[in-house]
């Protein structure tokens, strides 16, 4: 069953974008992730121009994101001064970010950019998790024990301006989450991804969150990001489709409430 989007002008199955919707929606509430990584190179698959689809997935994840946090914020499972801190960081890289995807959209490139960062993207991270895989699976055949470090430090570590945040029970410098937001906010803006397939192992390896606040965390802070990006794309291009939004955001929610 196909119907004609008036905005991007093109035709879509609504069958797969509600179940393309119902998956990501479902995988947002369990690991906090918008899951714009998925559904932008799935509706440009789908044959959505990546300028829309970037648009509108961000739409789309602005409204799971509330959905999501709503649910954390109950379960007292969010910290919220982490999450302003990122916000911080996040909003200047999104900002950046609107102008590196206006310059792109005006040199005519940005469809086969976006599509090429999607495929570069998702080959690094799928590399990177198959290369650990990879060294697990060599350890347990040769039953080799790896010891490892509770956590591991790196340069960033060593920034200053440490401040304590007493909900996640960690002492770190106020700028490694900046500097996590405002890469998050540049992915978010250029490509309309929420960015937590970077925050939540960033969360977890860098800044060593408990890990029942991450999820919560993640939501709260996409919320705002995404918010930005999404008002931004409306304003200078008009590209946000109500309609195509409406059944992303349907087959999202009802995912979400399987968790509840």
């Amino acid at each position: 069953m196909d119907f004609y989007l008036p905005i991007a002008q093109v035709q879509v199955s609504i069958i797969a974008i509600l179940i393309l919707s119902f998956a990501v929606g479902f995988l947002s509430g369990i690991f906090g992730i918008g899951g714009g990584v998925l559904m932008t190179p799935i509706l440009i698959f789908l044959g959505i121009p990546a300028t829309y689809a970037v648009a509108n997935v961000a739409n789309t994840i602005l409204g799971i994101s509330v959905s999501g946090a709503t649910t954390h914020w109950y379960k007292k499972t969010l910290d919220y001064k982490m999450g302003f801190m990122i916000v911080i960081g996040g909003l200047a890289g999104a900002i950046l970010g609107m102008q590196i995807f206006k310059y792109l959209r005006e040199i005519g490139n940005i469809n086969k950019i976006i599509a090429l960062l999607y495929v570069y993207l998702l080959a690094i991270i799928g590399t990177l998790i198959f290369v650990e895989g990879v060294k697990e699976v060599t350890a347990l055949k040769k039953k080799i024990i790896l010891k490892k470090k509770l956590h591991t430090h790196y340069w960033i570590h060593g920034l200053p301006f440490r401040i304590r945040f007493s909900k996640s029970r960690v002492y770190e410098s106020a700028l490694t989450p900046i500097i996590l937001g405002f890469i998050v906010g540049l992915f978010a803006s250029i490509m309309g991804i929420g960015g937590a397939f970077l925050m939540v192992p960033a969360m977890i390896y860098l800044i060593g969150m408990p890990t029942k606040l991450i999820p919560g965390t993640s939501l709260f802070v996409t919320i705002f990001i995404t918010g930005f990006v999404v008002i931004a794309h409306a304003i200078q291009f008009k590209s946000i489709d109500l309609v195509l939004v409406s059944f992303l955001l349907f087959g999202s929610i009802i995912g979400l409430m399987f968790l509840i």
